[in-house]
């Protein structure tokens, strides 16, 4: 055997940090909200899940539904729309009606071309909503463009609300980018036109915080973002963002995609960024299938920032692929009922268990790795792969604690799994 094998100096300390995120870029906290549902962003506060309502916000019903449902799956702050008078008129009904429910999570308040106008005309609204979110790509045109920001500026302030300036690759100022353009083309090396673009969304998103502050809102208020729908391109804006500023960042792939292709291009995005340190609340932005759950987009963002190390939402469970010594579906259905049940018993276990979202179980397909990965959760079962013995051994902590046979094996497991959860949590 390699004696360096048995050294004690084993890592080295470049060896041993490799894997350890960066520290956190260091931003200014923003409260959103009030009660003891208020969301702190940025400063030492953990990354914060957001998500999005995509239903009629002047249809009441509807809208308070999917807010309760977002909150519910984990969302802490939700944003909703408010584009015309009947959904502005619709926001303190919203807001009334959720409180009554008991759930308090913040709402955003989306605001394009007239936000300047319904805040003004639904002074209501205006209180209602926790955060605003203004584009400074469309809040105006021409010489109206810095009067009508100043606009709904002032109404933050007057109400002690925070704002989020997000720029977006699909509606960037086009006054600053041709600007932009004129005199990169006019340069003696001049750079390729995406950069530039990148380039034009960071100064948007500064400038506007800058006059945002001069107008009389505090640095302590504002929120940026900078969405784009490319990989790459996001990844370089934010970290751009990161060494021009210190104020809270949103982050998000704009328009990702649907199912995979928009899970795998966020989580892709946004890991790279988090695991540097940068970005203070994330948002999943998937396009949902026709009818689709939107909670997935929370229950996506909460998976990268556990899976990452950031925060711990829900218990794990590890599950093995399955091939060809496992052509039983047992641990597969097993598997798929653990974790639905888990899920759908985490309201109630928060506060009836604490600390059970560190909880860890493994479902495996057969003897290879099984008993290894068993081991390594806090409780576990190995289940008969083909040809395999019909015996199902169940570790708890470590070590084989029993071993379980016949038909009722996923049913035995799951009583385990509870019975673990109440001697341990409980």
């Amino acid at each position: 055997m390699n004696k360096d094998l048995l050294s004690p100096d084993l890592l080295s300390p470049q060896d041993a940090e490799f894997a350890a995120p960066t520290a956190r870029h260091r931003t200014i906290a923003v409260r959103v909200g009030t009660g003891k549902a208020a969301v702190v962003i940025g400063g030492d506060a953990p990354i914060g899940v957001q998500s999005m309502t995509n239903t009629d916000t002047a249809d009441v019903e509807a809208t308070v539904k999917q807010v309760a449902d977002l909150a519910r799956a984990g969302s802490e702050i939700v944003r909703i729309t408010v584009d015309r008078d009947e959904a502005a008129a619709a926001v303190p009904h919203i807001k009334e009606r959720l409180l009554r429910m008991g759930v308090e999570t913040p709402i955003v308040g989306d605001f394009h071309y007239i936000g300047h106008k319904l805040l003004a005309d639904h002074p209501a609204c205006a209180q209602a909503l926790d955060k605003y979110r203004i584009n400074p790509g469309n809040v105006g045109f021409k010489d109206k463009k810095d009067r009508q920001f100043a606009a709904i500026v002032e109404h933050a302030i007057r109400h002690g609300k925070a704002v989020r300036i997000g720029a977006n690759w699909g509606s960037l100022d086009q006054d600053l980018l041709t600007v932009l353009m004129d005199k990169n083309a006019s340069a003696t090396k001049p750079i390729e036109a995406r950069a530039v673009t990148r380039e034009a969304m960071v100064r948007s998103a500064l400038w506007s915080a800058e006059r945002a502050e001069e107008i009389g809102l505090p640095r302590d208020r504002i929120i940026l973002s900078a969405k784009v729908s490319a990989v790459q391109d996001l990844i370089e804006v934010y970290r751009m963002l990161a060494r021009r500023s210190d104020y809270a960042l949103h982050l998000g792939l704009t328009e990702a995609g649907m199912g995979s292709k928009g899970i795998v291009a966020s989580s892709a995005a946004m890991g790279v960024l988090l695991q540097e340190g940068i970005g203070d609340t994330i948002r999943v932005s998937l396009t949902p299938e026709p009818g689709g759950d939107r909670t997935l987009e929370v229950k996506v963002a909460q998976e990268l920032l556990q899976t990452m190390g950031f925060r711990t939402f829900i218990p794990l469970v590890a599950a093995c692929p399955g091939c060809g010594r496992t052509t039983s579906t047992v641990f597969q259905e097993l598997a798929r009922d653990i974790q639905a049940y888990i899920r759908d018993e985490m309201p109630a276990w928060k506060s009836k268990y604490p600390g059970v979202e560190a909880l860890n179980v493994a479902v495996m397909g057969c003897i290879v790795n099984g008993p290894g990965e068993s081991k390594h959760a806090d409780i576990g079962i190995s289940l008969p792969g083909t040809g395999e013995t019909p015996a199902a051994p169940v570790f708890i902590d470590g070590k084989k604690a029993m071993t379980l046979r016949g038909a009722g094996i996923a049913g035995e497991f799951k009583q385990l799994v509870q019975d673990y959860i109440e001697r341990r949590f409980g």
